[in-house]
């Protein structure tokens, strides 16, 4: 969670032997940690902080992180992603079934008057990272992350994928957030991605990028978020003559088929 800024310690913050994994390069050390889903108690603790019923499974020890010597920094983890899910139930998707999974979720948790509240069922956020020390902070950008630089064929130093969430929403179809992060000798790239197919309805992906060049201290994060009906998507792949069902579980497979929506590029330089 962040207040001003800065990152604040979960109650159910992982002990120091859990710390994960890491590399340093030039000043920048990079971190990822996966643990089990959460235990019902710190499910509970985390559901009442954030007013909603919570995902099906929950990886709310898992993170990644970004940390350079200057004492700036990004994050993404569980909570702060689900934190920024709406809970007003204003961009509540509908299927035939949601009345039906809403009331189960909130027996679960009936003892937590604030989950009873309607709230967006898919899980989709637009969370692009907690930031630790505002000064630099992102500004707007117009410079690209240089694709030509993350095509060579650098060795690997560092790779890892970790999952923060993920429902099937009551088999209506599927809703995630992960990160994948890689680590190069003079830079390094990482990719969280939100992702929702909600069949007969809609797909989902939102993409945060974050480039980080070492040597000269600059950070790009860009976002772009895509969705397209389920229906225009499923006829895309069928033209094709493609496996449909298949392609439909992979976004890899679906990022070229759905409409940008929203996007913004911003930069900064930590020294």
């Amino acid at each position: 969670m962040a207040v001003n800024g800065r990152a604040t310690p979960n109650a159910q913050y992982p002990s120091p032997a859990d710390a994960g994994n890491s590399i340093t390069q030039h000043g920048f050390k990079i971190t990822t940690r996966k643990l089990p889903i959460l235990k019902a108690e710190p499910i509970e603790q985390m559901t009442a902080k954030l007013g909603i019923a919570p995902p099906e499974m929950i990886f709310g020890d898992n993170m990644v992180s970004i940390e350079h010597k200057s004492g700036w920094g990004i994050n993404f983890n569980t909570y702060d992603a689900l934190d920024r899910v709406d809970k007003t139930g204003g961009s509540m998707l509908q299927v035939a079934h949601s009345k039906e999974w809403q009331s189960t979720r909130e027996k679960k948790h009936e003892g937590i008057t604030e989950v009873v509240k309607p709230f967006d069922w898919s899980y989709s956020t637009d969370y692009k990272g907690t930031v630790q020390l505002t000064s630099p902070n992102f500004e707007p950008s117009t410079k690209p992350i240089p694709l030509e630089l993350l095509k060579r064929p650098d060795p690997i130093l560092f790779f890892d994928e970790v999952m923060l969430y993920e429902d099937e929403m009551a088999d209506n179809g599927i809703t995630l957030y992960s990160c994948k992060i890689r680590v190069m000798p003079q830079r390094l790239l990482l990719l969280c991605r939100f992702f929702m197919r909600l069949d007969n309805v809609l797909l989902r992906i939102r993409d945060t990028r974050v480039y980080v060049e070492f040597a000269t201290g600059e950070v790009i994060r860009e976002y772009v978020a895509k969705e397209e009906k389920y229906e225009v998507v499923r006829q895309k792949l069928a033209s094709k003559g493609q496996d449909v069902p298949a392609q439909l579980r992979d976004p890899n497979n679906l990022n070229d088929l759905l409409s940008v929506v929203d996007k913004s590029l911003e930069r900064l330089v930590v020294k």
